[in-house]
């Protein structure tokens, strides 16, 4: 077999997989597309364990150095596919509660699952942008996927349209690039950068500031951040839970690639585009979210300000760093899945558990699950010993060794402000009277899998040295 063939062979069973998929839900006549979700499952841990098993000791580049399988993409595809595995299984307890379960919906996923990979793997802003408009296309039909219902397909619109003008940006930026270099490969981008004295560097930077606008998108980054509230609100709950988690991965392993291996040599100049895109997603996320009323608006502000966070390691400009970004992505998604989850577990059919009224008095309807939300918020909060904690310290520490000193005081001062509107639903749950003593129905499975979900949130934050040292064996060598 030809080895590039080889090493992009998670990819392609993949993509033939999913295909399977589209085939089988086409022909399938059960209501509940059950042999549709179970062969969607088995296609993700199938992914998983070539990943794993073709995971390389050193960066192994194909197609004509468009891709690469190194240490980071192998670390970022596994959990990628892990998280994916847990917010099928989560998002097909809701979609059947709520009797609008599709096909479609775990079609797209893998899609959008196959899209992240190849963004993970890029190895040239070719392959950045045919990942992102792969995992991008995919994530609007998702959202518009509920066609009666009028929020979906408002959101659906927003974030197509200004999808649409960021990705045109990226494109413009990846034009400026090779205009000026005569490279799409990022490796090649670096060395020319760095070896031609020529190369006017001004037009370098404006490049660069359109992809950046690009990553800030994907990511959700103030003041690009628009789509992100609309979307999270209306979106079904089984889609914004897929958008919350394993995309930001990819996103992450999109500004990686970008701005690590291709455009190096301008790390001062990102790095302080980076600060004021820090500084205003904590400030902008932390403040608004305090506002609001729906759960969903309210984790979608403060998905803006972790992003903030998430900044904090690449402005640090180290492997270390980079390791602390890595460490915080994967441990939001895990608290993202977990929050979603729970939304989902209190939603029945008719009913969106949406408001953070309907948590209040969860510690008398449930003690077991309102003890895991607590974990969850308590460690979106940053509370030690919860894992948040050792993500927000790891990023600090690193921005501080790197000379960052009044940056990282002023990520302290938002962290405390975004405490309040955390720890306002543990108050709801244990201080407040329930409006109803509604039993919380849900399968065992579902039950056994968040509950998984949410100790893990706890165990990982007593034990956080074999997650980082995983990140750190992915970049800091």
């Amino acid at each position: 077999m030809n080895a590039d063939l080889i090493i992009a062979l998670p990819e392609i069973t993949l993509f033939a997989l999913a295909c399977v998929v589209l085939l089988v839900d086409a022909f399938s006549k059960d209501p509940l597309h059950m042999f549709t979700y179970w062969i969607t499952q088995a296609t993700l841990l199938i992914t998983l364990a070539l990943v794993l098993n073709a995971s390389p000791t050193d960066a192994v580049i194909a197609f004509n150095n468009g891709f690469v399988s190194d240490a980071m993409s192998t670390t970022l595809k596994a959990f990628i596919c892990g998280i994916t595995f847990v917010v099928f299984l989560y998002s097909h307890e809701y979609l059947k509660e709520h009797k609008s379960i599709k096909g479609e919906y775990f079609v797209l996923g893998l899609f959008a699952v196959l899209g992240m990979m190849v963004m993970a793997s890029a190895a040239s802003l070719l392959s950045v942008y045919l990942g992102l408009e792969l995992l991008s296309l995919s994530l609007y039909a998702m959202v518009a996927m509920q066609r009666d219902s009028e929020s979906a397909s408002e959101a659906a619109m927003k974030y197509f349209i200004l999808g649409a003008l960021a990705s045109g940006m990226l494109l413009y930026g990846i034009s400026m690039i090779y205009g000026l270099t005569g490279h799409l490969q990022l490796a090649s981008i670096a060395e020319t950068i760095t070896s031609d004295p020529s190369i006017n560097r001004s037009y370098l930077v404006f490049g660069m500031i359109f992809m950046i606008i690009g990553i800030a998108f994907k990511l959700g980054a103030a003041p690009f951040h628009m789509w992100v509230p609309d979307v999270y609100q209306g979106a079904p709950t089984s889609v914004t839970l897929f958008i919350s988690t394993a995309p930001k991965l990819a996103a992450f392993a999109m500004a990686m690639r970008i701005l690590v291996d291709g455009l190096l040599p301008l790390i001062a100049d990102w790095q302080s585009i980076l600060m004021i895109l820090a500084v205003l997603s904590m400030g902008v996320g932390n403040v608004i979210a305090i506002a609001q009323t729906n759960i969903k608006r309210m984790l979608a502000y403060s998905t803006i300000a972790h992003v903030g966070f998430l900044f904090l390691g690449l402005i640090a400009g180290t492997g270390a760093g980079f390791s602390g970004s890595m460490f915080y992505i994967i441990s939001y998604a895990l608290m993202s899945m977990g929050a979603f989850g729970m939304v989902i577990l209190l939603s029945r059919n008719g009913f969106e558990a949406e408001m953070l009224e309907d948590f209040k008095g969860l510690s008398e309807r449930s003690p077991w699950f309102a003890f895991i939300m607590l974990c969850l918020m308590f460690s979106m909060a940053g509370v030690p010993p919860f894992l948040g904690f050792w993500a927000k310290w790891f990023v600090l520490k690193e921005l501080v060794s790197s000379g960052f000193v009044t940056l990282a005081a002023v990520a302290v001062v938002f962290s405390i402000i975004g405490a309040y509107y955390y720890l306002r639903i543990v108050k709801l749950m244990y201080f407040d009277k329930a409006d109803s003593m509604t039993a919380v129905k849900a399968s065992k499975q579902m039950r056994m899998v968040l509950s998984i979900n949410g100790l893990l949130i706890l165990l990982l934050g007593l034990a956080p040295n074999a997650l980082m040292a995983i990140c750190l064996s992915a970049l800091a060598g």
